[in-house]
């Protein structure tokens, strides 16, 4: 049995029910706050930026989150574990409320984590997930991109229900201003079922300068990807700036049919950045009063 026969079958038998997070970056855009802390540890108000991705996975019907860190990254697993000292500090306190949505999460979801030793991409961090993941599909989640959809259907859980349906990879897009995608991988893609939400991927350029982006659909840090993108990635020559990208890897499988676009439902922050992770938090401040 050839190994993409052998993935489709173990993908048609399985739902998703583990989510990636890589997150080893270095978060250069915000020196001198991340030198000691991660970017992912950011607070959008009271919680941490993958806080917010956790939640979200779970609210996907996920309970399993494999997280790819790399040195000086000890505080997000800190962070997912039980702090007992401080939890005996502010017990029968009116502070002890403050804990319950992140001890929910200790309790009811299983963490793993793994280290990328070298930068080398997108697609290299997702491919040294692997041992964490195994052969079945799986969610990923970029922290530093902080959607929400006010009170609705969360982003992955909508993207998990349109995998559902075509069982292959699916990808989160939004139109972006056409100056501005050489900041994304672009898609190009057709209609699927007369729904304009969706589309079968049949191009990805990975950050095109305006001029040569194929349109303005710009694939955010949301992806739910088949196990078989392991062996693409491993075959997927360096881009761009000597990494890997994931989208030249999605690339190889959009040409087999086997990639989805969705237009998501919900508003999404670019928290990598210093712009948007100000307009986030004034965002979730209004949203919270």
């Amino acid at each position: 049995m050839s190994s993409i026969s052998k993935y489709s079958k173990i993908n048609s038998l399985k739902s998703v029910k583990k989510c990636l997070f890589p997150a080893a970056g270095y978060g250069t855009r915000f020196l001198p706050a991340t030198k000691a802390m991660p970017k992912e540890m950011l607070p959008v108000l009271t919680k941490p930026l993958i806080q917010y991705g956790v939640e979200e996975a779970v609210s996907a019907g996920i309970d399993t989150m494999a997280i790819v860190t790399g040195r000086g990254k000890r505080a997000i697993e800190d962070h997912f574990d039980v702090s007992y000292e401080l939890e005996h500090q502010i017990k029968g306190t009116s502070k002890e409320s403050y804990l319950t949505e992140i001890r929910n999460l200790i309790d009811n979801c299983t963490f793993s984590y793994t280290r990328q030793v070298e930068m080398k991409g997108l697609g290299h961090a997702i491919l040294t997930g692997k041992t964490l993941i195994g052969d079945e599909p799986f969610a990923v989640i970029l922290a530093d991109d902080l959607c929400d959809n006010n009170d609705d259907d969360p982003v992955l859980k909508q993207m998990v229900e349109v995998y559902e349906k075509y069982r292959c990879c699916v990808v989160a897009i939004e139109e972006v201003p056409k100056e501005e995608t050489n900041k994304y991988g672009v898609i190009d893609g057709k209609i699927v079922d007369g729904n304009e939400s969706v589309l079968r991927v049949s191009n990805m350029v990975e950050k095109p300068d305006p001029k040569d982006a194929p349109t303005n659909l710009a694939i955010i840090g949301r992806y739910i990807l088949t196990p078989d993108i392991f062996d693409v990635i491993e075959n997927t020559k360096p881009g761009k700036g000597g990494e890997i990208q994931i989208t030249d890897a999605l690339l190889e499988l959009a040409r087999q049919g086997k990639v989805i676009a969705y237009k998501f439902q919900g508003r999404r922050f670019d928290c990598g950045s210093i712009e948007g992770f100000v307009e986030a938090t004034n965002y979730f401040h209004d949203k919270a009063k």
